[in-house]
């Protein structure tokens, strides 16, 4: 299944209101919603998935679960992503079977041939530039190494990480599909505003 170029990721921070933001992302046309909600116990996670695959099912949007893919699949959602800590993916591709989207965390070449060799139908790469929505990431690696990235693999990349949509040109002249953002659009003023102008960046429609 085609991944959309456009993920918006739920803001797992505290003072956030996710499903405001996600029906905005819908409503201005994004095509993926990436459901992350890290300190969320299993069920809570499960409820809010729940919530998120409705909205984006009456949008014709693709709905993943970050980090748990038997949440995914209890939901019915077209997929999930998995970061280094999570499932196995080669384990996680023969749980879900081969039409589920599975994406998969790298940084480099070499971890991306490794992902796609396991399973990825996609790959998340970066942090591409510096952010601060998430505590704790390794240092940006650059629009150079995305490109290499893009050239090792022939699975779509979505670089995540500080992008913004006065950056996406320089991501698409590297090559990557798309792009992931959490900050970007929970943070904006006006978020519908901001996905439309990330889907203009991108050379999307934007509703």
């Amino acid at each position: 299944m085609p991944i959309g170029r456009l993920h918006v990721i739920t803001d797992a921070r505290p003072g956030r209101d996710p499903i405001a933001v996600v029906r905005a992302a819908l409503s201005a046309g994004t095509p993926v919603i990436q459901v992350r909600a890290p300190s969320a116990s299993g069920r809570e996670l499960y409820d809010l998935a729940v919530r998120v695959l409705h909205l984006c099912q009456a949008h014709g949007a693709q709905c993943l679960v970050d980090d748990r893919p038997d949440v995914a699949l209890a939901v019915g959602a077209a997929g999930a992503h998995l970061g280094a800590d999570d499932l196995p993916l080669a384990a996680t591709r023969r749980m879900v079977g081969p039409a589920f989207i599975l994406g998969a965390t790298a940084r480099g070449p070499d971890e991306a041939r490794a992902r796609v060799a396991d399973g990825a139908s996609y790959l998340g790469v970066g942090p591409a530039f510096a952010t601060a929505t998430k505590s704790g990431l390794p240092e940006p690696i650059g629009v150079a190494t995305l490109a290499q990235v893009v050239e090792a693999v022939t699975v779509p990349v979505i670089a995540i990480g500080g992008v913004s949509a006065e950056r996406v040109p320089e991501l698409l002249a590297a090559g990557v599909h798309g792009v992931a953002v959490v900050s970007q659009v929970s943070d904006a003023a006006d978020p519908a505003a901001a996905v439309r102008a990330l889907l203009r960046a991108l050379g999307q429609v934007a509703a």
